[in-house]
């Protein structure tokens, strides 16, 4: 970042300009573009308003190297007071588009009849609304189901009843009868939804020069029925079979089909080891798994059948990852695919749906399991209306829209992105192949994919990689990220690809069905920052005596969800669900708050900061702070990081806790000075607080994760304590 004025816009010069990476003979005329927009937003304005101006007149193009991005950005907002005002926005909304919006065209058609004269439009009422939907979930709910495509075989005889008050969560959609699957697969004219509609669009890795390929609504409803077919000659309504493959449009219809023909599907990750898949087929009761014999990844190809074999002896049915023959040899018992749909040969195309109630289980999905056995977390029908809603409100999927979320369908993710599309009569865009190169950018630019998701860890590595060159990314009109806390240098790359597209940060849970913490395209919108709660979900802040912080105080503590939650939880498979949810809770406005784990910061300015779990706190010198946010501030310490970990260290005689850095560099054969990096990191944290001391640094090739790609600072701590205890360094 050396190219960064750390000054105000008005003390670039041209050769910050052209050591930010433009030409010489361009930089006289792109200053005085950059300074005549900055003029325009008039002689004192402050910072957001200035940024506000430079990309609305378009001076920052997708083409432009990221270090002029970077250097018109943190000179903008250079003299930014963050204590003052909070976290800088980098997008802000335009009424006419937000009129546009689905929650926009929802609060503009029922905003006056609800709120009466207070009322005004989607931006200024938006929190109004808001605060109806969490006080009227009944109401809300009503409205948003009708925007969705949904068909009742039998319609619910109310949206929400309370009467049961064992049921914490509340009892939704009473009454109705329909078979989720099916809502995914059948024409809807109200979202001009046709059999000729394009329902998925696919590339194979390796084919990356060949147009996308697509399929219509009705070959994906054929191929699902086909499946169902074959299901119902091989199991019993209500059994339980596997999925462990990559997300692929076989994967896809697998999936559909088993739920279409009443069987529960068992998601597990493609990316799990032997004892891993074993465990959850074991906790699940699986009757059979459907896998692949290799998962193609950049090239490679990693086995994936003989892991199966090993982790359970339950039936297999075995599809070729390339060409129509499998690549291994099957035990005796298991299917070859080819052989599993010929049983469907002499059977109706018209195929019965199985209606079962909104409560129905329909999918168990998994806690990433880094501490004992992973929590078996059933999916309702009403699980995948509430992910559908939640993107729908925040992310704004419409009719027509191209979908793309590199996932798994073992990760809740998977699921979400396929229902989001579906239910919303979107487009699903599917990778065959990794997300991590250029190769799946291209396949983001020629299958005009609208809304694009990821985690940071994807990011980091378009970033670095350079995945955007000579690459067209405008068509894409929102981005997501979850999974982990974000970077803010990350996202300002991200977004400048796009021409500064909105980025909607989710944060939620598996056990949720949905986020409960977003970003939304009716407010402006800041890097690695959420501006509130989901739409219709309440939450407080809870200070160390478990006593809520006031609404609208800057505060920080752990976050205690309203239990009237569409979608959420009211049983885990092997687990109490009262007990991991709710015990200890305490009680607010008369309900038990749901315990969730989240350590959050409210801003002031009203944005929320995730400071990681209840657990990656640490108390530094009697202040207690979180990982997240000492690692946003290092992340920036040095040109050469890729990322860093921040964890505290007891010392074996007692005493305060120690801080430790350690860091994963961008080039890991890149010669390092551990002393210049620990000075540098340092003086990154003053930002925080000057008492804050970094004991220990260390450069480490890559950090453990979860499966789901969560940073296991846990492992990290554990490994450093014990490695430090040897070397009597603390």
């Amino acid at each position: 970042m050396a190219a960064i004025a750390r000054g105000s816009v008005w003390e670039i010069q041209p050769a910050n300009v052209e050591a930010a990476g433009l030409a010489a003979a361009d930089a006289g005329a792109f200053l005085a573009a950059l300074r005549s927009a900055a003029a325009a937003a008039g002689p004192a304005a402050a910072g957001d308003a200035v940024w506000a101006a430079v990309v609305a007149a378009g001076l920052l193009r997708p083409e432009h190297p990221h270090a002029l991005h970077q250097l018109v950005y943190y000179s903008v907002y250079a003299g930014w007071d963050r204590a003052a005002r909070g976290p800088p926005p980098y997008w802000f909304p335009s009424l006419s588009d937000c009129r546009q919006t689905n929650l926009g065209r929802l609060m503009e058609a029922n905003g006056p009849k609800l709120l009466g004269p207070a009322y005004k439009d989607p931006i200024t009422s938006f929190n109004l609304f808001y605060k109806f939907s969490v006080e009227n979930p009944e109401v809300y709910w009503s409205m948003v189901l009708k925007q969705l495509a949904l068909k009742f075989q039998q319609e619910p005889k109310s949206i929400l009843s309370t009467s049961d008050r064992s049921k914490k969560g509340g009892e939704w959609l009473q009454g109705a009868l329909l078979n989720i699957a099916e809502c995914c697969l059948i024409p809807c004219p109200s979202l001009n939804r046709t059999d000729d509609s394009t329902a998925i669009v696919w590339r194979d890795e390796g084919r990356d020069d060949c147009p996308v390929n697509r399929m219509s609504l009705k070959e994906l409803r054929s191929q699902v029925i086909t499946v169902a077919n074959a299901l119902d000659t091989m199991f019993q309504k209500g059994d339980r079979i596997a999925i462990d493959m990559p997300m692929t449009c076989n994967a896809v219809i697998i999936y559909l089909a088993i739920i279409l023909g009443g069987f529960v599907v068992v998601s597990i990750a493609d990316s799990f080891a032997p004892h891993e898949i074993g465990t959850r087929m074991g906790v699940s009761k699986a009757k059979a798994i459907f896998t692949q014999d290799f998962i193609i990844r950049g090239g490679k190809k990693v086995p994936l059948y003989s892991r199966v074999v090993q982790g359970t002896s339950s039936k297999a049915v075995v599809i070729p990852a390339t060409g129509g023959n499998l690549g291994v040899t099957l035990r005796n018992g298991d299917m070859s695919w080819k052989d599993f749909l010929s049983r469907a040969a002499q059977r109706s195309s018209i195929y019965f749906p199985v209606y079962q109630s909104a409560d129905a289980l329909t999918n168990i999905l998994f806690s990433s399991g880094t501490t004992g056995e992973p929590k078996a977390i059933p999916w309702t029908q009403l699980s995948p209306i509430s992910c559908t809603a939640d993107l729908w409100a925040h992310m704004d999927v419409r009719p027509q829209d191209i979908g793309c979320w590199p996932t798994n369908l073992g990760w809740a993710m998977g699921p979400v992105i396929l229902y989001s599309c579906f239910l919303n009569s979107a487009t699903l865009a599917l990778y065959h192949g990794s997300p991590l190169g250029r190769d799946f950018s291209k396949f983001v630019q020629d299958a005009g994919v609208t809304v694009l998701g990821s985690v940071p860890s994807l990011v980091k590595s378009w970033k670095a990689g350079n995945c955007d060159k000579v690459l067209d990314w405008t068509k894409i009109r929102v981005l997501g990220t979850s999974g982990e806390a974000s970077d803010i240098d990350d996202n300002l790359w991200l977004t400048s690809r796009t021409s500064y597209k909105p980025i909607v940060e989710c944060c939620g849970g598996t056990e949720l069905a949905s986020g409960y913490i977003q970003g939304s395209l009716l407010q402006p919108q800041a890097f690695s920052a959420f501006t509130g709660a989901s739409m219709s979900t309440g939450f407080v802040i809870l200070d160390e005596q478990g006593i809520p912080y006031p609404d609208d105080v800057p505060c920080a503590g752990e976050v205690g969800l309203f239990p009237l939650f569409f979608g959420a939880t009211n049983s885990l498979l092997n687990a109490d669900h009262d007990k991991v949810y709710f015990d200890g809770m305490p009680i607010y406005k008369g309900r038990q708050l749901r315990r969730h784990g989240d350590i959050i910061q409210r801003t002031v300015g009203g944005y929320y900061i995730v400071q990681g779990r209840a657990d990656d706190t640490m108390n530094l010198g009697g202040i207690k702070t979180s990982s997240v946010e000492i690692e946003r501030v290092c992340n920036r310490a040095d040109e050469g990081l890729l990322e860093t970990a921040a964890v505290s260290i007891k010392p074996a005689g007692g005493g305060p806790e120690h801080l430790a850095i350690l860091a994963v560099l961008k080039d890991k054969s890149a010669p390092h000075n551990v002393n210049l990096l620990k000075s540098k990191f340092q003086r990154a944290i003053k930002s925080l607080n000057p008492l804050f001391k970094v004991t220990y640094v260390k450069v480490v090739p890559e950090f453990p994760r979860t499966a789901s790609n969560k940073l296991l600072r846990r492992v990290l701590r554990d490994q450093l304590k014990q490695e430090l205890s040897k070397h009597s360094r603390l």
